[in-house]
C-alpha cells in the first residue's frame, strides 16, 4: 500500500461544528467589545454628569436614572402594560391585514398595480400628523392608539410578504402546477415557507415600531401607558423619570426583536443561525 496514499477528508458534521464554534467564538468577541464600549459611555455619561458641565437636572446620570426607575417601578409597569397592550393589538391587526393583502395582490396582478399607489401614500403621510386626527375621529381611548400602531406596522409587513411571494421559486412553482397542485397548495409548500426569512425581517421592524407607536399616540392624550407618563413627568421637570420611561422604551423594543428572532428559529429549523 502506498505510503503517500492521501488522507481522507473530514466528515462535513465536524466541518460543520468547527464553524458553528468559528461562529460562536466571533460572537462572544463582538459582544464583549460592544459591551465594553457600553460601559465606557455609560462611565463618560455618569463622570459628565456629577462634574457639573451639564446640569444634573439637564442631563441627569445613570445612577440616577436607574434610582428614579427603581423608585417608580410600580407605576412604570403599569403603564408598560397598557402600552403593551396598545401595541400588540395595533401589530396583530397590522399582521392579518398585511397577510391579506399581500395574498390578493401576489394573486392578481390587476389588483397589486391598483393598491400600490394607495399603499405608497400610506407612508408619505408622517405618523405623528395624523394622530390628531386619530384621536378627533375615535376619542381619547385605546381606538386611536392601536390605529396608529396598525399604521405604523403595515407598510413594511406588507412590502415584506409581498416581496418574499414574487422571489419564490418559479421552477418549484411549474413542478407543483403540473401534478395539479392548487393556489392554496403552492402558498403552503412552496411561497409561505420561502417567504418566512423576509417575513420575520420585517416583522423584527415592525415589532419595534409598535411600542415606538403607541407612546408617540400616548402623548396625545390618555389615562395610561408610557407616553401618558412621560408627557406627566415632563411637566414637572423630572427628567431623570423622563430618561427612565425612555431606557425602559428602548429595552422592551430589544426584547420584542429578541423575542421575533427565537421565534424565527423556532420556525424555520431547516435554516441556519449560527
Amino acid at each position: 500500500m502506498d505510503a503517500r496514499m492521501p488522507q481522507t477528508q473530514p466528515p462535513a458534521r465536524g466541518r460543520t461544528a468547527r464553524a458553528a464554534r468559528a461562529g460562536r467564538t466571533g460572537r462572544t468577541k463582538k459582544n464583549r467589545s460592544a459591551a465594553l464600549l457600553g460601559a465606557a459611555l455609560i462611565l463618560v455619561w455618569q463622570g459628565v454628569s456629577v462634574s457639573g458641565v451639564v446640569p444634573p437636572y439637564m442631563l441627569p446620570g445613570p445612577v440616577q436614572i436607574v434610582l428614579a426607575a427603581v423608585k417608580d417601578f410600580p407605576i412604570l409597569m403599569t403603564h408598560l402594560l397598557q402600552t403593551l397592550k396598545e401595541a400588540a393589538a395595533g401589530l396583530g391587526l397590522a399582521l392579518l391585514v398585511s397577510f391579506i393583502l399581500a395574498v390578493c395582490m401576489d394573486g392578481c396582478r390587476v389588483f397589486k398595480e391598483a393598491v400600490t399607489p394607495f399603499l405608497t401614500l400610506t407612508q408619505t403621510m408622517p405618523v405623528i400628523a395624523l394622530a390628531p386626527l386619530l384621536v378627533l375621529w375615535m376619542g381619547y381611548g385605546a381606538a386611536p392608539k392601536i390605529a396608529l400602531v396598525f399604521l405604523t406596522c403595515f407598510f413594511p409587513l406588507t412590502i415584506g410578504l409581498l416581496g418574499a411571494f414574487a422571489q419564490a421559486d418559479e421552477d418549484e412553482l411549474k413542478l407543483l402546477k403540473s401534478m395539479g397542485a392548487s393556489r392554496p397548495q403552492l402558498y403552503r409548500y412552496i411561497k409561505l415557507p420561502q417567504s418566512l426569512p423576509a417575513f420575520f425581517s420585517a416583522l423584527r421592524v415592525s415589532a419595534s415600531y409598535s411600542i415606538i407607536g403607541a407612546v408617540i399616540s400616548e402623548w396625545l392624550g390618555g389615562e395610561a401607558g408610557l407616553g401618558v407618563y412621560m408627557i406627566r413627568v415632563r411637566k414637572s421637570y423630572s427628567f431623570d423619570r423622563m430618561f427612565a420611561a425612555i431606557a425602559l422604551v428602548s429595552a422592551l423594543s430589544l426584547v420584542l426583536i429578541k423575542i421575533v428572532e427565537l421565534i424565527e428559529r423556532a420556525a424555520t429549523p431547516w435554516r441556519s443561525h449560527e
